[in-house]
């Protein structure tokens, strides 16, 4: 039987997923950054987002349902308040609801799903399922990208202002919020990992699903590329 890594390594070998698959790499969002996506390809990646958007919450309370301590619950349960909001405070979903206003997207075609398109809807929906059948620690390894997200954020929103001055600025406080969200997010997702995941298998096992959770995502900017190439309106 193969020795454990240490977290050194073990972390190393986390951190590698994202530099190697991590979802800033595919080509459709390289353009995004770079200020060549038109803005119907631009409203087609905010419409389709949004369904993973709006499964975060549901996937984070199947995750909850699994966590073994009343503490770990309690930290775990912020995720869902932050995406689904709270009294005085409609949260995340709501932030990007208001993101697909600023890009003249109507509110009601994001919430009827009407733009979604199937293989991102497969591809989401792929993911919610893995974390309702995997074991929780598996499942806290998939939402480990979040180890990765908050440089690429704060770069979007830099990009965002500065490449596409026509999306509206209260557009953008999803990303705001998230640049502080997300790293006490990854903070707690590692510490789960690090202690749960102790032998060799168990930590080969977290970065299967870790990189799982990138193709995930790397699925969704396929089927944007795909069905939009040429800047087709998507409504």
């Amino acid at each position: 039987m193969s020795q454990p890594w240490s977290n050194d390594e073990f972390l190393m070998r986390l951190r590698r997923i994202g530099e190697q698959r991590y979802h800033d790499k595919h080509p459709y969002h390289i353009r995004m950054h770079e200020g060549k996506l038109s803005p119907e390809q631009l409203r087609a990646w905010v419409a389709n987002r949004f369904y993973y958007q709006q499964n975060i919450p549901v996937k984070d309370a199947l995750i909850l349902a699994k966590l073994p301590t009343r503490e770990d619950r309690r930290r775990w349960l912020q995720r869902i308040v932050d995406h689904d909001g709270r009294e005085g405070d409609e949260g995340g979903i709501e932030a990007w609801i208001r993101l697909g206003e600023a890009v003249d997207i109507p509110r009601e075609d994001l919430l009827s799903e009407r733009l979604v398109l199937p293989a991102v809807r497969f591809a989401v929906d792929a993911y919610v399922n893995f974390c309702r059948l995997q074991p929780w620690p598996e499942a806290v390894a998939s939402s480990l990208t979040e180890l990765f997200a908050p440089t690429l954020v704060s770069r979007r929103i830099v990009v965002f202002e500065d490449l596409y001055p026509w999306i509206r600025p209260q557009g953008l406080d999803y990303f705001r919020t998230r640049l502080h969200q997300a790293p006490r997010d990854a903070d707690h997702g590692l510490e789960l990992v690090l202690r749960k995941c102790c032998t060799r298998r168990e930590q080969e096992r977290a970065v299967t699903a870790l990189s799982f959770k990138c193709d995930v995502l790397w699925s969704l900017l396929d089927a944007l590329q795909l069905a939009y190439p040429d800047g087709e309106s998507c409504v």
